[in-house]
């Protein structure tokens, strides 16, 4: 019985099973049972004990060989190799049931053989034997605790069923010739015994056409079947029936493999699929919102919300990009515009995988505006002023903020290595504000995040009123990003529509750049650094 495929079938053969070790010790109460039942019948034959002790030593060596696999941490290392490679090869494997089988049989027709010395010779001139007690008395069952033997082969795991077939060959083939052969006057005296206590059925030995024992006379009557044929059909009728059930067990066992590689590639399946689905609402939503959805079942209809009151928020946008993008079919009907657009908006999306930008989150894309804040995670700034955030300096509380105008920068930077390399001339207008906003997922089949509050509002003015190639901002976020050593140039007021008149600055540059938390400069897409 093999698998079709060859690659299942080495598959198969490596499986490690973890109750091998325990099929040993089985052999061992095997080989103990044996011992008792042999005791019991003839107690002061010593073979019966010199066949035990070193039986019963040398199967606990090959069980405690298997059991280092079972128990690592109770074996040295050396082992716990050796029972793994031994369960993991199958001709190893192999090797090690068969000399467990061939322990059991060696001791049981040890001790069968040693019984023969209970037949004594003749011992006067009447030619009538002796023939003491002991397995005279009971010699079936030493043929019973043969079938101890067979027992304890299809209980060995991980061994074909034409091993184990050949190990009961061994076993009911050893005994079928003591049986018949060495202990036929054993079993002919225990027939004589027996039925002359009782009135059963007899036949003449001469109608047989079995040759005298020694110790019986040609008047002696035994049974129609004699005991040795009868207990040797009986060996090899339960040969043949645990033959079958072992088979049955690795049919099963193979059929049990074939389920679980099958539900193994389920899993990897649905775990490949879920990993996807994550990947994709990960992109879809920020990642702090996306384990919100994704850590339990959520209903269509469940709101998510949340309030942040320190958050920065910046608009950035390419109002000559209206200028680039045309339909015509050089263009190949705006297409190439849509391709070089992404190309932009990916770069911008790089710099956030940069760990100083770790606090900003994108929050969407509206034509060519690029759309972020800061300070939306829940591990910066959530729900208003924590018990951490009280305790925090303002300085320490507005890091998102400059990190954003940092953000802002090399936006900037991004774009005019995009222009050098492309020969174009493109020129962000962004505006920013800081303040608190409510964020929050609207829709079920297609979930968008987003963030509205006046902050935005504000944000959205500042870029709209804004100047191509500047960033600009109001009093307020001016004040506090001075403190992070960014340069500024006052604009002057300006009218902001629904909220009036409004002072602001541009955002020229920082006094020191921009660095990692180890210290190493921020490295732009499209920049090519200079080692010399």
């Amino acid at each position: 019985m093999r698998f079709m495929d060859r690659e299942m079938e080495t598959r198969y053969s490596v499986e490690k099973e973890k109750q091998s070790g325990a099929a040993f010790s089985c052999s061992c109460v095997v080989l103990l049972c044996t011992a008792l039942v042999e005791i019991l019948i003839d107690p002061w034959l010593m073979t019966n004990y010199v066949t035990f002790v070193i039986g019963e030593v040398l199967l606990l060596l090959l069980t405690v060989c298997s059991l280092a696999a079972i128990f690592p941490r109770a074996f040295p290392k050396k082992i716990v190799a050796f029972s793994t490679w031994i369960d993991r090869t199958r001709w190893a494997r192999n090797t090690w049931a068969m000399l467990a089988i061939f322990i059991l049989v060696m001791a049981n027709v040890v001790d069968m053989l040693s019984c023969l010395q209970y037949y004594m010779g003749p011992t006067n001139s009447t030619s009538v034997v002796q023939i003491e007690d002991g397995c005279v008395e009971n010699p079936k069952y030493y043929n019973y605790v043969a079938v101890l033997s067979l027992i304890a082969t299809i209980m060995l795991v991980q061994v074909s069923h034409m091993v184990k077939l050949t190990l009961m060959l061994l076993i009911a083939g050893a005994v079928a010739v003591i049986n018949i052969y060495a202990w036929r006057p054993i079993f002919d005296e225990y027939d004589r015994r027996r039925f002359q206590e009782h009135d059963f059925p007899m036949v003449a030995l001469e109608k047989m056409q079995v040759l005298s024992s020694p110790g019986l006379n040609g008047t002696d009557r035994l049974p129609l079947v004699p005991s040795k044929c009868s207990m040797t059909v009986m060996i090899f009728v339960m040969m043949l029936s645990f033959y079958y059930f072992s088979r049955h067990v690795e049919k099963l066992a193979r059929t049990l493999f074939l389920w679980k590689i099958e539900v193994h590639d389920q899993k990897e399946r649905v775990y490949e699929m879920r990993r996807w689905n994550e990947a994709l609402v990960t992109n879809m939503l920020p990642e702090h919102v996306a384990r919100h959805f994704l850590g339990s079942k959520k209903r269509d209809e469940e709101l998510y919300s949340q309030s942040y009151d320190e958050i920065g928020v910046m608009f950035a946008s390419l109002p000559n990009f209206a200028d680039f993008y045309t339909e015509e079919s050089i263009n190949n009907g705006g297409i190439e515009c849509l391709r070089f657009l992404n190309e932009i908006i990916s770069d911008f999306d790089s710099l956030l995988d940069n760990p100083k930008f770790r606090v900003i989150t994108k929050i969407k894309t509206i034509g060519s505006t690029y759309m972020a804040a800061s300070g939306v995670t829940p591990d910066v700034n959530t729900n208003g002023f924590t018990s951490s955030n009280k305790e925090k300096s303002d300085k320490e509380r507005w890091q998102h903020l400059a990190d954003l105008a940092d953000f802002a920068l090399a936006m900037k930077d991004t774009l005019t290595n995009i222009n050098n390399q492309s020969f174009n001339n493109f020129m962000l207008r962004i505006g920013m504000n800081k303040g608190g906003v409510l964020a929050g997922v609207i829709g079920a089949r297609k979930p968008h995040y987003d963030i509205w509050g006046n902050t935005v509002n504000v944000a959205s003015r500042m870029e709209s009123t804004g100047v191509m190639g500047n960033i600009q901002v109001v009093e307020e976020t001016q004040v506090i990003l001075r403190e992070y050593g960014f340069r500024f140039v006052r604009r002057g007021p300006i009218f902001v529509k629904g909220k009036g008149e409004l002072l602001t600055f541009f955002l020229k540059g920082r006094e020191k750049p921009a660095t990692f938390p180890n210290g190493s400069s921020v490295t732009l897409p499209h920049q090519v650094v200079d080692n010399s």
